[in-house]
């Protein structure tokens, strides 16, 4: 992968206390982030792990640990591919936002002008409200999370929570809804004219050179994916089948750590978006309150802490991006349920830049 020297900034006048940052970042001692995962490996029984960070432009630090395939004692590598779980969301938002920046998407225009498909609700939904979480459409319901239905189209997926009628009337509440992002996601397929992974493929991962981030088809052969496990009373097993193509744009991808740190540092370089457009999506909405979700990802301490979380059946990950800092770190586990809150907080502490604060 390469790793390009960023031009420019998304926050004006950092540049410098970026270059601190870096020369910081690269004298962190190696070894004691190695063993701070493998604590953690260790402590949550946890069959692989795989991080990265990246700062100013640079690769700092990568490693794989533990095993990617149990039953076949396979190692992982940093070419591992884990599942990303809910931080499809972030890529699927930054995709959303490269077509309003063409002037083919209208974030507060109903959302039917392009995604017909979606039937229209007691209130109008825009695609402003399902990147916010504040559309009204519901989240899962029990057992739903574990759906092993194969769907070939994007709308297909409408199946399980259309009919329904909304929470709340759109921007007058916050609810949480990876199904609001397979909206979207329909959304963008018709802003764009083409299938939305190919759009994604082309407009996100590819300018952020993600070339190992790919859709998590379970009948596709995939080099390098990870086996997915959970922990069950102490005994580690494999994890719940799980078929993601009800819910690509929210949660239906598999990744690399060094993929992710290449996605914050993009962002950051303003290779994907203008600076104008990431601060756009990097603002608390007001509905989810003074200290959370903007567009597409979760905003912490008023922006100085950009990150998003996932977590589903076989795995656990973490994407942090610290603008004044110029870094972007990347923890991806291939079990379901590992508290990686600590070790994020950790690693960043290794690498001498801001530590975000612990919310519990």
């Amino acid at each position: 992968m390469s790793w390009p020297r960023p031009a420019g900034t998304v926050l004006a006048g950092v540049a410098l206390l970026a270059m601190v940052h870096a020369a910081a970042a690269q004298v962190a001692a190696p070894a004691a982030i190695d063993r701070l995962v493998t604590d953690t490996l260790s402590a949550q029984q946890v069959p692989a792990m795989t991080v990265a960070a990246a700062v100013s432009g640079r690769l700092v630090y990568s490693k794989a640990f533990g095993y990617a395939d149990l039953e076949n004692t396979v190692p992982a590598t940093p070419e591992t591919r884990i599942r990303t779980a809910s931080i499809a969301k972030s890529i699927t938002a930054v995709a959303a936002m490269t077509l309003v920046e063409a002037g083919k998407l209208d974030l507060d225009a109903p959302v039917q002008k392009y995604c017909p498909p979606f039937p229209l609700k007691q209130w109008p939904i825009t695609t402003r409200e399902l990147l916010s979480h504040t559309s009204g459409i519901r989240h899962y319901a029990e057992g739903e999370p574990e759906h092993t239905q194969h769907y070939r189209w994007m709308a297909d997926g409408f199946a399980l929570f259309a009919a329904e009628p909304l929470l709340f009337e759109p921007g007058s509440g916050f609810q949480y809804s990876t199904y609001g992002y397979t909206v979207a996601g329909c959304a963008i397929e018709g802003a764009a004219g083409t299938p939305f992974a190919e759009y994604v493929a082309a407009h996100v991962l590819g300018p952020a050179g993600m070339s190992h981030t790919v859709v998590d088809d379970v009948f596709a052969v995939v080099p390098h994916r990870a086996r997915g496990y959970q922990k069950i009373h102490g005994e580690v097993r494999n994890a719940v089948l799980m078929d993601s193509s009800y819910k690509i744009p929210g949660g239906g991808y598999v990744t690399t750590a060094e993929d992710l740190a290449a996605f914050g540092q993009a962002l950051l370089d303003g290779r994907l978006l203008p600076a104008s457009a990431v601060a756009q999506m990097w603002v608390p909405t007001k509905m989810s309150g003074k200290d959370s979700y903007g567009l597409g990802f979760e905003v912490r301490d008023g922006g100085r802490f950009v990150m998003h979380s996932g977590g589903q059946a076989g795995t656990t990950t973490r994407l942090l991006i610290v603008p004044e800092a110029h870094l972007s770190l990347a923890i991806l586990a291939n079990m379901d349920g590992v508290p990686l809150d600590d070790l994020q907080r950790a690693i960043v502490q290794q690498l001498h830049a801001p530590v975000p604060p612990d919310k519990r």
